[in-house]
């Protein structure tokens, strides 16, 4: 997929966290890698998911360099390089700061696999990264120590909001909009008494078909 490509998608993701309020006025960010390119299109800074345009996109290099765009990158941008640099599998990176989520990341839990939906899509408890500051690349370290050894496409980083990879950003955006959607559900549940995590063998069981077999 060319750069110009890649702009034109990852401006259209940046609606599906608006449509599934994952995001409030300009806070979150989506990134995608270059493919064959020491390259990633990440959000602007500050600039609002309704005037966002392809060409607002902007592309760095891996070490958060500006290569092309008329405005500066997100502050999250040392935090997706980071990211990018350790893990050649990622292909895309997302942040939101969804409110069940990020209420979950405020106590430093983790969300606890207890439905079926999150053995599916989590293959696992959703796990809770270390606070880290905005601007460096302390957060995309966080995240990818977290990450390692995990299934889940997801990290609750303490006391600031969701991140999620995925092979493509598109994967990691589904990722971002399911942490929500599991982390309400399971708020919810609690609030009416204890929940019990799955068995870990129907966890794999789950997580095995649901990544195997379901779908076309």
């Amino acid at each position: 997929m060319t750069t110009d490509a890649l702009r034109e998608q990852v401006c259209a993701l940046h609606a599906e966290l608006l449509r599934w309020n994952l995001v409030t006025w300009t806070s979150g960010n989506i990134s995608a890698r270059v493919p064959d390119a020491d390259l990633m299109v990440i959000k602007p800074s500050g600039v609002s998911y309704e005037d966002l345009t392809p060409e607002d996109m902007v592309v760095c290099d891996l070490d958060g360099t500006v290569v092309e765009g008329r405005h500066k990158p997100s502050s999250d941008t040392a935090a997706h390089a980071y990211v990018y640099r350790a893990r050649p599998d990622v292909g895309g990176v997302v942040h939101t700061h969804s409110p069940y989520a990020t209420a979950w990341a405020a106590r430093g839990e983790p969300v606890p696999c207890a439905i079926t939906a999150m053995a599916d899509e989590f293959g696992g408890d959703i796990p809770v990264g270390p606070f880290a500051l905005i601007g460096g690349d302390d957060i995309g370290k966080g995240l990818v120590a977290t990450l390692d050894g995990q299934r889940s496409p997801a990290v609750l980083m303490r006391g600031h909001g969701v991140f999620t990879v995925g092979d493509t950003a598109r994967a990691a955006v589904k990722a971002a909009v399911m942490c929500e959607d599991v982390a309400r559900t399971v708020h919810i549940a609690r609030e009416n008494g204890p929940v019990e995590r799955l068995p870990q063998e129907h966890i794999d069981a789950l997580y095995d078909r649901y990544q195997n077999v379901y779908g076309q």
